[in-house]
């Protein structure tokens, strides 16, 4: 729950305090739990200390995707109606963000409705567009929610 807080704060940077007191948490937590929750992040190559006076952290690319995955994963949430697709043209001399792209939306459970045309049922648009742009593949993929699709 961590890494997801962190990755849906803007910019990925949460100071220590801000924790406690986050919505996003199942439950207050304590400072202790905390600091060694966030200790194990930091050894995992997860989060980093950006400021030790603020005790400000922010999220790696490496912990922002396993916070996307573990969004991804998340059975819990009952769908909401609408598709999230996928539709891109990476170009040639992309091949390897193409391939990665692909490879993700394969293990994230998207469904594949033809060629760079991807789709998923689950609440995911942010978190996509986070990845794209992270990717540097946001010249080229777009990311479309309806409720209104068919064949």
């Amino acid at each position: 729950m961590i890494l997801l807080s962190l990755e849906k704060a803007v910019d990925g940077y949460v100071v220590f305090e801000d924790f406690i007191y986050n919505p996003l948490l199942e439950r207050p937590v304590k400072k202790s739990e905390l600091a060694q929750a966030l200790k194990r992040l930091r050894e995992h190559g997860l989060v980093e200390l950006v400021s030790d006076e603020k005790l400000v952290f922010r999220i790696t690319d490496k912990g922002r995707e396993k916070a996307v995955l573990a969004s991804f994963l998340k059975e819990d949430e009952k769908w909401d109606g609408k598709w999230r697709l996928v539709i891109f043209d990476i170009p040639e001399k992309r091949r390897l963000a193409r391939d990665v792209l692909r490879r993700k939306l394969k293990k994230w459970g998207f469904v594949h409705f033809q060629q760079s045309v991807w789709g998923t049922k689950k609440n995911c648009t942010k978190e996509l567009r986070s990845f794209i742009k992270g990717v540097g593949i946001e010249d080229w993929v777009m990311v479309v929610e309806s409720n209104n699709i068919g064949r």
